[in-house]
């Protein structure tokens, strides 16, 4: 599960580099306490905690406390949640996928007009209210062909679509 690429860039982001993805690796190995993950990854225990705890915020793991009887110590028995991380992928897919349309729609249906010095970018009823002219440097706006903004954006869009399908088709 851990290699599939959606996931991959997830659990990337939480554990903040893919040096640190040996803990959610082993963590999904069935290697359930903090200490036993630190020895078998090679990874300081501070940092190993530090990221289950970021992947318990997040939903991603849980954990069961219990006491030592002897040295009266608690013992932390950290599980992946697998099912947690495909709802979390779904969710987010499906909130990109709705920005990248939404996106699509205002490029395909607006006139964009921009700043030569780089200051605005404004649709043609915002560039209209100023007269056409940069609210930062008064310099008259040009009109912005986004034809390849257009274009990259579907293309961003049959990625996503794909990736997503991909995905859903492994964990259904």
């Amino acid at each position: 599960m851990i290699d599939d690429p959606l996931v991959k860039t997830l659990l990337t982001n939480v554990v903040e580099d893919e040096s640190n993805l040996p803990i959610v690796e082993a963590l999904n190995d069935g290697l359930d306490t903090d200490e036993a993950i630190s020895e078998k990854t090679g990874i300081k225990l501070n940092i190993v905690r530090k990221f289950l705890y970021k992947l318990y915020d997040m939903g991603l793991a849980s954990y069961k406390r219990s006491k030592d009887p002897e040295t009266q110590w608690f013992t932390y028995s950290w599980k992946f949640e697998k099912e947690e991380v495909i709802n979390r992928i779904k969710k987010d897919s499906e909130q990109y996928l709705k920005m990248l349309n939404d996106e699509l729609e205002r490029e395909e249906n607006n006139m964009f007009f921009v700043c030569p010095q780089g200051h605005v970018r404004l649709d043609f009823d915002d560039a209209s209210d100023y007269e056409f002219l940069c609210p930062v440097c008064m310099e008259e706006l040009e009109f912005q062909d986004n034809a390849e903004t257009i274009k990259q954006i579907k293309e961003d869009l049959k990625m996503v679509e794909s990736n997503f399908d991909s995905f859903n088709k492994k964990n259904k």
